[in-house]
């Protein structure tokens, strides 16, 4: 079965920083060489857990970013 990626990246220029932090937070979770790792061996619950941090992450820089407006 093919791969579907549906993210889509808004901002282009973001993506090495996006995927910069996909890294420290796999590292963070003990999962090492996480670029390098096939993502099809991993879990679904490992998988989750980089997304589901990236995204607690982003939120609260956002929250940050508006509390500074």
């Amino acid at each position: 079965m093919a791969s579907r990626n549906n993210n889509r990246i808004v901002v282009p220029e973001a993506r090495e920083a996006l995927n910069q932090m996909k890294t420290e937070i796999a590292n963070e979770l003990g999962l090492s060489n996480y670029d390098s790792i096939d993502k099809g061996e991993l879990t679904s619950r490992q998988n989750g857990y980089v997304g589901g941090y990236m995204v607690k992450r982003l939120v609260e820089q956002a929250q940050r970013n508006m509390a500074n407006k």
